[in-house]
């Protein structure tokens, strides 16, 4: 037991001492470990420190043989700035003596030409004695002073210099009035062949076809009740006779003559003719007639070459395509008259956009000369006005007629377009007119009364037809109004034959079951 503790304790003192001495053998490499280290380290920066070194020399060397190069290249750069500057001071010095020699000539010239004047001087001086010696000799021998016979030399020479001067005139006038007249002849004449527009004369009558005369009857309806009801909504005159297949509408307002021929044509192909469709197609004709107005104005804008009209100009030359001056369709004038004024300007070298666009807007009062008061110039220029319109295209249309003085050249054009397109053979017709203006009188004198909802001249103005509101005139006071009427057409009116006053009174009452 003894020997086992003796040699565990042996171990353990064996282990101990093996153990202090690695421990000391490891210190002892590590300690020469660390000492190498710091010696290759010692050795590393030692390198390190001649290889700057010999990379600083080098850098100031190279930098020492770019600053040498650098001095080189001044210095060489100095050479020839000092070079190009003994050149310039070589010219310059060049120069001066040049304008030193020059001044001196100069002087030279100066004195020679100071001696010739003074030379002039004495000989202008001796001629001028002369001269008046002359003078004086030939005041004697004329018996003239010097004033009076410049005044009689004047005098003889303004004789001869104003017979010339009025002859000259005269023949330059006559030259020139020839010219202008040729010119003038010709610029017309061309503007006419180049807008050779057909024309064509309006009626107051429009044709509907039929597709049977069996129709006829069914448009009379049953005690004629359906030719009544179409007469008093549209205003025109339904006239349904022997001629076969067709019906003809009468009126002299266009534009009723028209919603008329559209609701009737609408009836018949629809088949069903009665007043309530008839009061249905009447609407939508008129509804039709406003966008054809509107299309028909555009048309005349966009055919005239005009652009920038305000919306409610457009629907006015519309309005005009159901107008009639003297039988002259006065849209298809009006389209005429832009494209001769047009033609015209480019001609004379002058604006043809305010000529083409005063001429197409010229007569634009006529589209409302029978609802307002004043001549169609007037209302014309108005309603321009009123959409700010260009004031050299308002001065042309007020001086169309003469009414006032025309501003430009342009406005005179459209004067002579007017005329040339007024003036060609079967453009016009007198008769037509005055036609048609008595009975635009005659609708005027009926609707002046009071409760008069609308009025119609029918019958080629052989028949005025009132409708007149129930609640305002009554049965009674319809006959004291037809006397009236018939009173007043009879004081300020002239016309053939007889005219019939026709009154309508009519009172609906409309209900609904539900």
């Amino acid at each position: 037991m003894n020997e086992i503790i003796i040699n565990i304790a042996i171990f353990l003192i064996s282990a101990v001492i093996f153990t202090l001495v690695g421990f000391t053998i490891r210190k002892k490499i590590a300690e020469s470990k660390m000492k190498s280290a710091e010696n290759e380290a010692k050795r590393i920066i030692e390198l390190a420190n001649k290889e700057a070194e010999n990379k600083k020399k080098e850098e100031i060397f190279k930098a020492k043989e770019e600053i040498m190069s650098a001095r080189k290249e001044l210095d060489q750069e100095v050479r020839e700035r000092r070079g190009e500057v003994q050149l310039q001071e070589k010219r310059l010095i060049q120069k001066e003596e040049n304008l030193e020699n020059r001044m001196n000539q100069l002087e030279r010239k100066e004195k020679e030409l100071s001696g010739k004047v003074e030379e002039n001087d004495k000989k202008k001086q001796e001629l001028e004695g002369l001269v008046e010696k002359q003078m004086q000799e030939l005041q004697r021998i004329a018996n003239l002073s010097t004033e009076e016979a410049k005044k009689q030399l004047l005098t003889e020479v303004e004789k001869q210099i104003t017979v010339e001067k009025a002859t000259l005139i005269k023949e330059l006038e006559q030259k020139a009035k020839e010219t202008a007249d040729k010119t003038a002849k010709n610029i017309i004449g061309y503007a006419i062949q180049k807008c050779a527009a057909d024309h064509s004369q309006e009626t107051t009558v429009s044709i509907v076809s039929l597709p049977n005369d069996d129709m006829k009857g069914r448009i009379i309806g049953r005690e004629g009740r359906n030719i009544k009801t179409l007469e008093t909504l549209t205003g025109i005159d339904l006239i349904i006779d022997d001629t076969p297949e067709a019906v003809v509408i009468s009126g002299f307002d266009p534009l009723r003559r028209e919603v008329a021929k559209m609701a009737l044509e609408k009836l018949i192909e629809d088949g069903r003719i009665h007043p309530a469709k008839i009061e249905e197609m009447v609407e939508k004709a008129k509804e039709e007639l406003e966008a054809t107005i509107k299309e028909e104005g555009e048309r005349a804008a966009m055919e005239a070459g005009v652009i920038g009209l305000h919306p409610d100009i457009i629907k006015l030359l519309g309005k005009l395509k159901y107008r009639t001056s003297y039988g002259q369709n006065v849209l298809n004038h009006s389209i005429e008259v832009s494209n001769l004024a047009r033609i015209m300007a480019e001609e004379l070298g002058l604006d043809p956009k305010i000529a083409r666009r005063a001429g197409l807007l010229h007569d634009i009062g006529k589209a409302l000369d029978h609802d307002m008061e004043g001549t169609h110039v007037e209302i014309g220029v108005d309603v321009l006005r009123k959409f700010k319109e260009n004031e050299m295209v308002l001065n042309a249309v007020q001086a169309h007629h003469g009414d006032v003085e025309p501003k430009s050249i342009e406005a005179v054009l459209v004067q002579a377009a007017d005329a040339i397109s007024a003036s060609r053979p079967g453009a016009r017709r007198e008769t037509l007119e005055a036609y048609i203006k008595r009975l635009q009188q005659l609708e005027e004198i009926a609707d002046s009364f009071e409760g008069v909802d609308k009025s119609f001249a029918i019958q080629a103005g052989r028949e005025i037809r009132l409708v007149v509101k129930p609640e305002k005139i009554s049965d009674a006071q319809m006959t004291l109004m037809a006397r009236d009427v018939a009173k007043r057409i009879e004081d300020e009116m002239d016309y053939p034959g007889q005219i019939k006053v026709n009154i309508i009174r009519e009172t609906r009452v409309i209900d609904y079951a539900k």
